[in-house]
């Protein structure tokens, strides 16, 4: 009765990990979710109280505006100028988005005819390659290897697929490597997209999880970068919103229109008392950003020295929130995660979920306490690895 292009789909990752959770939780076992990147924290109170101010206006009932209410546009605009140091235009190189899943799915729909190729990492977030797919579009895999630093090798793409290929997908820091990029392999960026006349789509959803004095560079500080791309921003990850479906595009006029296009057809745009509240997190004071970091860093930190002492070689990782760790000698990532949730009762995302190259790694969310990584940390010894 489905579609094909839904037949072609694999189990989407993060549900098929709910699943086998409840199934462990059905049998009593006190489970500790490594799993899915999902702040554990509360959205900080200043956010909620906007909210809570704005759900009483009545205008904001009504169909908002499908780009997004100026006041938000032009907060992300002045966001991205005072933390990120570029300038777009509110009004045409801004859009707001009903989350970053929901922008990236829609994007190729805008520029990917059945038979065109979008460059899609590998390992990386599912929904890359599944909104190429549901454009009708070849997904090619540009591997992301730890002796490149899980930077893609563009050079090593071959010049047929080049010329077939529309769009590109990056995203630094990484999810789920951790990995981050310098200025100068988005200047490589910029230069290669221009060759080819392929749209860059860069995933900046973890820009400002960062630790030790790391700060994350921007694709769109790079000369040229806006004639070839834009940058998507979520206030999920950084201020705990992940629930409150919230993000941005910014960059190029033309790209930005045509992926409004596509919303303006599909969707009615984000609830605007949700959007006030955006406002207020990206204009108000960024404390509780960095407070967030401590957090994070010292639940990293935690990890990091269980996960060494267990013998797993597993380097600090200079953002996101995720920890990516080879997997023990004689197992693969499927095997390896399967062993911790059903003898250890620990969800973390086996590596090939995101891909054939995330095989031989496993992927921990920093989202439960350090008390809760301990016990993490002492069942797994427990197994003797």
């Amino acid at each position: 009765m489905y579609a094909d292009r839904i037949n072609s789909l694999p189990p989407y990752l993060f549900a098929a990990i709910d699943e086998a959770k409840a199934e462990v939780m059905n049998k009593g076992v006190d489970v500790i979710d490594l799993g899915v990147g999902d702040p554990d924290q509360p959205t900080p109170q200043h956010i909620i109280d906007s909210m809570s101010e704005a759900i009483y206006n009545p205008n904001y009932h009504r169909y908002p505006s499908y780009n997004g209410m100026y006041d938000f546009r032009n907060a992300a605009a002045d966001w991205c100028k005072e933390n990120r140091g570029f300038e777009v235009d509110p009004d045409t190189q801004t859009l707001t988005m009903i989350g970053l899943k929901e922008g990236i799915a829609h994007s190729p729909l805008a520029f990917i005819n059945p038979g065109d190729t979008a460059l899609v990492p590998n390992p990386a977030y599912p929904v890359y390659k599944i909104g190429t797919l549901f454009a009708g579009g070849e997904a090619y895999t540009m591997p992301l290897l730890e002796e490149n630093g899980f930077l893609p090798d563009l050079d090593a793409i071959p010049k047929e697929v080049c010329d077939r290929t529309k769009m590109m997908f990056l995203n630094y820091p990484n999810n789920p490597t951790g990995a981050v990029a310098d200025h100068k392999f988005f200047e490589e960026v910029v230069d290669f997209a221009r060759d080819n006349d392929i749209v860059v789509v860069h995933d900046n959803a973890y820009s400002d999880i960062v630790f030790d004095g790391y700060e994350s560079p921007s694709f769109l500080n790079v000369d040229g970068a806006m004639d070839v791309g834009v940058e998507l921003y979520s206030l999920s990850k950084t201020y705990n919103m992940t629930g409150w479906r919230i993000a941005f595009a910014v960059g190029n006029s033309d790209i930005i229109k045509g992926i409004g296009k596509v919303k303006s057809n599909v969707d009615s745009g984000a609830f605007e008392a949700v959007q006030k509240a955006g406002v207020t997190a990206l204009t108000s004071s960024q404390q509780c950003v960095s407070d967030m970091n401590k957090i994070y860093k010292d639940r990293r930190d935690a990890l990091l020295k269980g996960l060494n002492k267990l013998g797993l070689d597993v380097k600090p990782q200079k953002a996101t929130f995720y920890t990516w760790a080879p997997v023990p000698e004689g197992y693969n990532s499927i095997e390896f995660s399967k062993l911790l949730l059903e003898d250890a009762g620990i969800v973390a995302t086996p590596g090939v979920g995101f891909g054939d190259y995330g095989d031989g790694y496993i992927r921990f969310a920093l989202t439960q306490t350090v008390e809760r990584i301990n016990q993490a940390v002492a069942r797994m010894e427990e197994l003797e690895l």
